[in-house]
């Protein structure tokens, strides 16, 4: 009686978009201040995190892929034993039908 609440499916993440255009970064080089360092840090990290996640995507785009295309041959052999068997029948069917108008038409002479 009472209504469950069903969770909604939760957005994979992605990670932000490179910035257009960053603004003073000297670097770890020498001659860069003491926060630069810092600053340069998190947009490399950032940066990393960000080709991780294209590199995961596309090995995941190329699994389904590889996984539809095994899909599509299992169907298609799938289909190609169920053709067989169903001639398979189909002979048999006939085969009894053509025995079946032998035995009448024997019949029919006999009498």
């Amino acid at each position: 009686e009472k209504t469950v609440p069903i969770p909604e499916k939760l957005n994979e993440w992605a990670p932000r978009p490179p910035p257009e255009f960053v603004r003073d970064v000297m670097g770890s080089s020498a001659g860069a201040g003491s926060g630069e360092f810092h600053v340069y840090r998190h947009l490399r990290r950032r940066e990393y995190q960000r080709q991780d996640f294209m590199d995961a995507m596309a090995e995941k785009q190329r699994l389904d892929e590889e996984f539809q295309k095994k899909l599509e041959r299992n169907k298609m052999v799938a289909e190609e034993q169920t053709a067989k068997r169903r001639r398979k029948r189909q002979k048999l069917k006939e085969k009894k039908l053509q025995a079946k108008k032998n035995k009448l038409e024997q019949k029919k002479q006999e009498k």
